[in-house]
């Protein structure tokens, strides 16, 4: 990773943080909403268990969610380790189309 000046970091750690600060707001309003509808469902509207749908659906979302601003977001070992064979592959690329 190349040197990065005190506002690099400091913009980037706000980037990264703000991504996971998102991610945690998505989790708690998934849990409260979702606590709700299975209260509606458990008290109410118990015809059928609707409520395990949009609980399914969301929380795939969530997960989608997560992994991206966790595995796969900025500063993770996967993603670096992606970017730095991009690079490399791209100055190979330079270097040959230099030589012709």
């Amino acid at each position: 990773m190349p040197q990065l000046s005190e506002d690099d970091i400091d913009r980037l750690a706000r980037k990264r943080a703000g991504a996971k600060l998102g991610w945690y707001v998505h989790a708690a309003v998934y849990l409260v909403v979702n606590v709700g509808m299975f209260a509606a469902w458990q008290f109410g509207l118990r015809s059928r268990p609707w409520s395990a749908y949009p609980v399914l659906g969301w929380g795939l979302g969530l997960v989608l969610h997560g992994l991206s601003v966790f595995v796969l977001g900025g500063g993770s070992a996967w993603r670096e380790q992606l970017v730095q064979r991009e690079r490399d592959r791209l100055r190979r690329e330079q270097d040959r189309a230099a030589r012709r």
